[in-house]
């Protein structure tokens, strides 16, 4: 059994019009909202081998707490994730050593929210948000599916869990 935690980054800042969109810092939500995750996830006892995340400003400073309270194994940075379609997500996990199991991406809409409809079986797919919807900011779609990582494709993965972090909130 194979497990893909799809994670789109905390919400980010727009205040400084001089940074160029790849080195935007989380907002002040965002960053509580990245604390929210983290707990989120170490109390759900996630334990991925692998973290591939964008080398976005606001994609890594979503993962920091992530990666203290959950303690991935091995975590790779990939500027080829940043604001990566759908395919492009898709390749990379494609390639990854069947030795690992469990793998966390962090990245970016569209391509996050597009690989989650892609990759989702007919079951699962009322539990995400349409593709005429939103996947927000901090949004958590987990997948599993018997197989290689080489045979993950369209309609092949069950959905196991959506939260996005005002559910958090909400707690």
């Amino acid at each position: 059994m194979k497990v893909l935690h799809l994670l789109r980054h905390a919400k980010s800042s727009r205040d400084d019009d001089s940074l160029a969109d790849h080195d935007r810092p989380l907002s002040k939500r965002g960053r509580r909202d990245a604390q929210a995750i983290a707990r989120h996830l170490r109390a759900a006892k996630l334990q991925p081998d692998l973290v591939l995340s964008s080398t976005a400003l606001r994609t890594r400073e979503t993962l920091a707490p992530i990666q203290a309270a959950l303690k991935p194994r091995r975590v790779v940075f990939d500027h080829d994730l940043y604001l990566a379609p759908p395919t492009t997500l898709l390749d990379h996990v494609r390639r990854l050593e069947e030795s690992v199991v469990e793998v966390l991406m962090v990245g970016h809409n569209p391509g996050l929210h597009e690989l989650a409809l892609l990759l989702a079986d007919r079951r699962s797919l009322p539990g995400l948000p349409p593709s005429t919807g939103k996947f927000p900011t901090g949004a958590l779609a987990s997948f599993r599916w018997d197989g290689t990582w080489r045979r993950l494709g369209p309609g092949t993965a069950s959905l196991t869990a959506y939260m996005a972090p005002r559910e958090l909130r909400e707690e």
